[in-house]
Order: C-alpha cells, then structure tokens, then sequence
C-alpha cells in the first residue's frame, strides 16, 4: 500500500508544470504543498491557504493496521525576522479506521495543532514541525497526545 501512495505521490509532483515550479521557487510563500507527514508511522499531506493567515490541511494517515484521516484548520502569523518561517495552530476533526489491539471499528475526534511551518526561499519545497493532540470518542478511546510529525511538501 505504502508504495502505491509513493508511486501516486511521485507521479503527481513531477506532473507539475513549469509555471507552478518558477512561481514557488521564486518566493518564500506558497498556496498548495502536497508531500508527507512522517512520525511514529507515515501520511499523505496537503495544505492550501486561503489568504495570507488562514489554511486548511487534510492528512491521510497509516497507522498500525489503520486509516486516520484528519482535516485541521491552521492560522499562520510570521515570525519577524526569519523570512519564510511561521507559527501556527488551530481546530480540526478526524475519523479513524482501525483493526488492532487499541479496538476495531470507526471512531471519530477533535483535534488541535501547533507548529511551525517552513517554506524555503528558491526550492519548492516546504517543511513543517507540529504536535497535534486529540481525543477520540467511543469505547475505550480518549486523549491522544502522540499524532503530529514532520511535514516535507512540494509547493506550487
């Protein structure tokens, strides 16, 4: 499975067109990144802004025999003196797929996120560094304080 997703993830950012690429390499700004979050497993990322501050973030993850898929709403402010680099933080939800030793079933979340966000200035390439906390409603769920990770994008 996890080869697909590399293969699909390949196929698409090299699909990019040439313009997409020169605007994105040529600013320390971005409005579409799509890459990877890696943790203690792995997901599918990606993060649109709607203006200067405010963005959405949709991240598939793979989990120990499971699916999460989470939609977060970010608020970005810069952080004066270092040009590309912002904090954010911000609500979201989940659904979580999962057939394992924590319980089988569908189970849904709200989560929270903080972090810092990077876009390096001439590459399209933007990282992230977050800690996203949650709790998780059904039997025998609760507060998760473990999902987050390290974002590594193409921006266009």
């Amino acid at each position: 499975m996890r080869k697909v997703i590399v293969l699909a993830l390949a196929v698409v950012l090299f699909s990019m067109s040439a313009d997409a690429q020169s605007r994105s390499q040529n600013s320390s700004t971005y409005r579409t990144a799509l890459g990877v979050k890696v943790w203690d497993g792995g997901g599918i990322s990606l993060k649109h802004f709607f203006n200067d501050r405010n963005a959405g973030e949709l991240i598939g993850y793979f989990y120990r025999r499971g699916v999460r898929f989470t939609g977060l709403y970010e608020i970005h402010g810069n952080i004066e003196g270092a040009q590309g680099l912002k904090w954010y933080i911000g609500p979201g939800a989940h659904v979580g797929f999962y057939n394992n030793d924590y319980g089988d079933g569908a189970f849904v979340g709200l989560d929270g996120v903080i972090g810092l966000d990077y876009k390096f200035n001439g590459a399209p390439i933007n990282v992230s560094l977050d800690w996203q906390p949650s709790i998780e409603f059904g039997d025998g769920r609760g507060f998760y304080g473990g999902w987050g990770g390290l974002g590594i994008r193409y921006t266009f």
